[in-house]
């Protein structure tokens, strides 16, 4: 993945959390008032105006039609994976890494996470902007945060724990948010091996993609132009599994696939009235190591 995609993906998931918490209060799914000191000055002002209803609608109607399912497949996803967090909370995990963190907020608006130390893990590119961003919404780093850059090409994952300290015989509960489907398949093996080091107990929620949007783009719906698009912006995506498949390849790293659900799932539990087409091949993924 090139240095700067995790920072345009996370700029997008961060617009679609300003306009989620800019809708009425009895129907959006979460608050995020720190997403919006991540966008760009157009983006900050689609936001702004976004309370209007007419200009909300329009914003919506342009995002579908850019990218099918993507704007409510993102929102529901947020939701999801901070019910996951804090069933993994609530269940005695004494510390929360975030790997790839890009704009995630949840160590800022999620208050069941103030007691735990929250490991932020990111390009440096990514995470520096963010650090900035940080300390100008609350004029200082939350103390339970701790941000450390590292480009993966340079270091290993078990390089960056010994030399960070991490504590790995906590049980602990990875966030790996939008991230797999840019890295190859060893990459990927190597950051579950690096999950299997920590304490029984720990979890890992994950995305991937349906491995068949790769090999088979028509097979869903806006699958075609979305990898297209991807790849005119040299974004390619180049990793997933088949669903099928997903509880035996966690097996190898003696994880427990708990909950695997994919975004039209998930959708239509949390945005029932927000129903759509697209980005069906998306997935949320709930694990524990045993």
């Amino acid at each position: 993945m090139k240095a700067n995609t995790a920072s345009r993906t996370a700029q997008y998931m961060a617009l679609f959390r300003a306009l989620e918490t800019n809708r009425p209060s009895g129907k959006r799914l979460f608050t995020d008032p720190y997403a919006v000191s991540f966008l760009t000055s157009g983006f900050k002002f689609i936001t702004q105006l976004s309370v209007i209803p007419f200009i909300r609608s329009l914003v919506y109607r342009i995002i579908r039609k850019r990218i099918p399912g993507a704007l409510s497949s993102g929102v529901a996803r947020t939701r999801y994976i901070d019910e996951l967090l804090q069933q993994a909370v609530r269940n005695g995990v004494k510390q929360v890494i975030i790997l790839g963190a890009g704009y995630d907020t949840r160590a800022l608006r999620l208050g069941f996470l103030r007691a735990l130390p929250v490991i932020e893990i990111d390009h440096p590119s990514t995470a520096r902007l963010k650090q900035e961003r940080v300390k100008r919404s609350l004029g200082r780093l939350p103390e339970n945060v701790r941000y450390i850059q590292t480009d993966f090409n340079d270091r290993s994952l078990e390089q960056l724990a010994v030399e960070q300290q991490i504590d790995r015989t906590l049980p602990t509960v990875f966030i790996w948010e939008g991230v797999t489907n840019y890295l190859t398949a060893d990459a990927v093996a190597a950051t579950f091996s690096f999950m299997q080091q920590f304490a029984r107990g720990s979890y890992v929620i994950f995305t991937y993609v349906d491995e068949k949007i790769i090999r088979y783009p028509a097979a869903f719906f806006g699958g075609e132009k979305l990898l297209e698009d991807l790849k005119q912006i040299e974004e390619n995506w180049t990793f997933g599994l088949e669903p099928f498949l997903t509880r035996r390849y966690l097996d190898n790293f003696n994880m427990d696939l708990l909950e695997d659900y994919s975004a039209g799932e998930y959708r239509s539990h949390y945005l029932p009235e927000r129903s759509e087409k697209g980005y069906e091949f998306y997935r949320v993924a709930f694990a524990v190591k045993r």
